[in-house]
């Protein structure tokens, strides 16, 4: 139902380029914080990227500061030509979703330049968002604690509900975890 609902709802090609500015900013956000993956992308600069998930297309570049960037007209532009293509080859939402919740990675096909292809690795694998330290500077750290505490167990309660809906789990095999 999940993925009817995906295919049907398109949003318009502005609010898609919108979300991926968005998404952009948040990385070049959590890059700027860690010097050595801006460091590994220095490495790589001018070089692009791309990412595929079904419809969902999106091309970065490695800019001179070791943050990314959307290489100009590649908006709409499927057929960009990229250094490197990861494509996710579960294309089903609730598929992606029970991989990412069971802690695996979703399965993808690589095509592309090997040593930009391993930065993206280690950046996959090492790159991490405080969350509790963004909010504790707004917020103070007590209701920062408060909010990411929070945040988990709301994320334990939608991993139990797609545990409970996932083929050949039951209700009784679903659990949750509290602090």
């Amino acid at each position: 139902m999940l993925q009817n609902l995906v295919n049907v709802l398109q949003p318009p090609s502005w609010v898609v380029d919108e979300i991926q500015n968005r998404v952009v900013l948040l990385i070049n956000h959590v890059l700027s914080q860690e010097p050595q993956a801006q460091e590994r992308l220095r490495r790589q600069q001018g070089k692009t990227a791309r990412l595929v998930w079904g419809r969902f297309d999106i091309a970065l570049m490695a800019t001179p500061a070791g943050l990314l960037e959307r290489p100009l007209g590649t908006v709409g532009r499927a057929g960009h030509v990229s250094d490197l293509t990861v494509t996710l080859t579960q294309t089903r939402l609730p598929d992606v979703l029970q991989t990412v919740i069971k802690g695996d990675k979703p399965a993808v096909n690589i095509e592309g330049d090997v040593q930009l292809a391993a930065e993206v690795a280690w950046l996959v694998d090492n790159l991490r968002w405080d969350l509790e330290d963004e909010l504790a500077r707004l917020v103070g750290d007590v209701p920062a604690a408060t909010l990411v505490r929070t945040f988990g167990l709301a994320a334990d309660a939608v991993k139990a509900f797609v545990a409970r809906w996932a083929p050949g789990v039951t209700a009784g095999t679903a659990r949750t975890t509290s602090p």
